[in-house]
């Protein structure tokens, strides 16, 4: 029995794959923020290099990966599958439970299978500095990352309660050469205003978001960079679950449930989309996908699927998503990522049409979780990743009830080592397991933009 299995560098994959290409039916237009048409690429130009554009729309279903790319994802790619055998007997579970960990690359995350790709179109495209945003500051961290390779600077916007509650992860982006701004900030006008309205605000990511677009459209070096929700992003991700499932195919296995954590999300499309073009053109048809989200951020699980704003201010395009309305703060409280009021058109889509299902955890029961992974299998991970470590531990329960050896998939998309604020928080006791209410999603969704 392998613990760890391995791919050769040779292995890594050439190509993304691109689920637009095999979904039932197409993706609802990405609407312009004024004019409530449809995006024309000249309206994406403005902020997007225009690879990433056509990346967006295509329906082509395999990508080619430039080799200038590859070859910095060969840094730590293929990155490890690994058995949790020690998880599996401390459950006394049948189930086998596999985890594909991304924290092997230098960032300690997913989050560079984009950001080198995205960097990469915008120097091709003669960019010179890229601007973004980030919520716990993963996605700001690998974009710094990115941009110090291709020799771009970088500005991230950061949530202001992260900002806070993650200095390491704004050190991180420093020593790559990235500006780091707590969100909302007096750089901008969508920063200004939302200061006005309340000095003392918290932030969220898609005000955030708002300012990063206002940045790169206002300068004519500047582009903005997305680290979740769009189709590219996405896709960029495939690499996970491409190499997860040569892996797991060099042990005679193919998983049954697979599960990710989700805030925009690509981590899971990244583990999840491959499995799922198998199960939507029948190669494997009974497979269970699991998004796994934060009760104090329930999109998927309590939003409306509808169109919105990708941001507070209405500067980025209208998407089809489910989404908690785009004026959305989550609480500053809530000790992980996973903050953004929408969530992938794709992942939205398929969730909507039940291919892939959705659940939402409190936090307490997630870093309990957390700690169980680490006791047995020595990993700490972010608290983001930690949903869904709990959601593998309750399928894998499951199976203990029924009896079904099932082999469980899930992606550990980052490791933790930069959130021990958030585990001396847990350890203190001042985890609060917030639900949001009811009452204030539905006053948010009433915002929503009359399509």
């Amino acid at each position: 029995m392998k613990t760890k299995i391995i791919l050769d560098e040779e292995q890594m994959p050439k190509k993304w794959y691109n689920i637009q290409a095999d979904l039932r039916t197409p993706l609802d237009p990405v609407l312009h923020p004024k004019t409530q048409k449809p995006v024309t690429p000249d309206d994406l130009s403005v902020i997007f290099p225009m690879e990433l554009i056509k990346q967006e729309v295509s329906q082509q279903r395999f990508i080619d990966i430039p080799e200038e790319v590859r070859d910095i994802l060969r840094l730590w790619r293929p990155s490890p599958l690994y058995r949790a055998e020690r998880l599996e007997k401390f459950l006394k579970t049948p189930a086998k439970i596999y985890f594909k960990w991304e924290g092997v690359s230098p960032p300690g995350s997913h989050k560079p299978n984009t950001s080198v790709p995205q960097a990469y179109y915008n120097m091709k495209e003669g960019i010179t500095r890229i601007a973004t945003e980030t919520g716990a500051g993963q996605w700001g961290s690998a974009l710094a990352f990115a941009t110090s390779l291709f020799g771009l600077k970088c500005t991230v916007y950061m949530v202001r309660s992260s900002y806070a509650q993650k200095p390491y992860r704004k050190s991180m982006m420093q020593v790559w050469g990235a500006e780091c701004i707590p969100s909302p900030s007096v750089k901008t006008q969508s920063g200004k205003a939302a200061l006005e309205k309340d000095p003392d605000t918290t932030g969220s990511l898609g005000l955030a978001i708002s300012e990063a677009v206002e940045d790169a459209a206002t300068h004519n070096d500047t582009n903005y960079s997305l680290g979740s929700v769009l189709n590219h992003v996405c896709m960029h991700q495939t690499v996970i679950g491409i190499e997860a499932r040569e892996q797991l195919a060099m042990v005679d296995e193919y998983p049954d449930v697979i599960i990710g954590c989700v805030g925009g999300g690509s981590n899971f499309a990244g583990i999840s989309f491959p499995f799922a073009g198998d199960m939507i053109t029948g190669k494997h048809p009974n497979v269970k996908l699991i998004a796994v989200e934060p009760s104090a951020c329930p999109t998927l699980t309590k939003g409306l699927y509808a169109y919105d704003f990708g941001d507070v201010a209405g500067l980025a395009p209208i998407l089809k998503m489910y989404t908690l309305g785009h004026d959305f703060i989550p609480p500053a409280i809530h000790a992980g990522g996973l903050r953004y009021h929408g969530d992938s058109p794709i992942v939205s889509k398929l969730v909507h049409e039940r291919v892939m299902e959705a659940v939402a955890y409190h936090q307490s029961e997630v870093f309990e979780a957390a700690q169980t992974f680490a006791r047995t299998e020595g990993i700490i991970v972010a608290p983001e990743t930690a949903h869904a470590v709990k959601a593998t531990i309750d399928e894998a329960i499951k199976c203990k009830k029924t009896g079904e050896a099932k082999v469980i998939l899930f992606n550990n998309s980052g490791h933790g080592n930069f959130d021990m604020s958030a585990y001396d928080a847990f350890y203190q006791g001042k985890l609060v397991d917030y639900e949001y209410p009811a009452d204030l999603i539905k006053e948010s969704l009433a915002h929503l933009p009359k399509i």
